[in-house]
């Protein structure tokens, strides 16, 4: 069995409010994306990684590849003006005829778990689709157009994580389809087809870095390490 981990990494940082896109940012003296490629090697050595990175950012990365000494292997795929079409570039580099699982990740969560991306891709052998995910633990409230609102039970809700992990002919035909705008994650893709989507247990770790703040908690979950 082949197994590949897509890392897509096409964020700007607008809301962190850097000019350095946020997947480049050090967090205790690695850069972000470093961080979340080495969270698959650290589970398997021998998986297939491939990143996805818009064209005009594959100069930065290779110089910080160079400053920071940073030699693990990848395959890279450019990115797409969409996370569809990041998604789709990095599978395309995947042989159709390969026989195995995938695993697609957002380049800023640097906190997976080996044992969050271990239960995906186990999952997936029995489920074909699998996503990581928490219980929401505060209390939600659903607002009409109007401006009212009303508090919905949380017990009916979670909050999606990455990797998502699929049989790669499932999501390889999943993504042969036009983009639609209901399609929100790797997963939504693949529903659009029929095929369910099998949930498992997340890590709170499993963070995206999105703000400022979100740096902070990082720096902090690397000094608990």
């Amino acid at each position: 069995m082949e197994k590949y981990a897509i890392i897509v990494a096409g964020g700007k940082g607008l809301r962190m409010g850097m000019e350095v896109p946020k997947q480049f940012l050090p967090v205790a003296g690695l850069p972000v994306l470093m961080r979340t490629i080495r969270c698959f090697r650290e589970y398997d050595p021998q998986i297939k990684v491939i990143l996805v990175l818009p064209k005009e950012q594959q100069e930065y990365w290779h110089d910080l590849c160079l400053k920071y000494n940073f030699s693990d292997y990848y395959e890279l795929a450019t990115g797409g003006s969409t996370r569809f079409q990041s998604s789709k570039n990095g599978l395309d580099l995947i042989p159709d005829a390969a026989k195995g699982y995938v695993a697609i990740h957002d380049g800023v969560r640097p906190f997976v778990s080996k044992e969050t991306i271990l239960r995906c891709f186990k999952a997936a052998l029995t489920y074909k689709a699998v996503i990581p995910v928490l219980k929401v633990t505060d209390t939600l409230r659903y607002v009409s157009v109007d401006g009212s609102s009303e508090t919905v039970p949380r017990s009916s809700y979670c909050l999606v994580q990455t990797p998502q992990v699929f049989d790669i002919s499932v999501v390889k035909k999943a993504y042969c389809q036009d983009e639609d705008s209901r399609f929100t994650d790797d997963a939504s893709v693949v529903e659009s087809i029929g095929q369910r989507v099998k949930m498992v247990e997340g890590n709170r770790e499993n963070i995206k870095l999105t703000t400022p703040f979100d740096l902070k908690i990082a720096e902090k979950l690397c000094c608990d390490k």
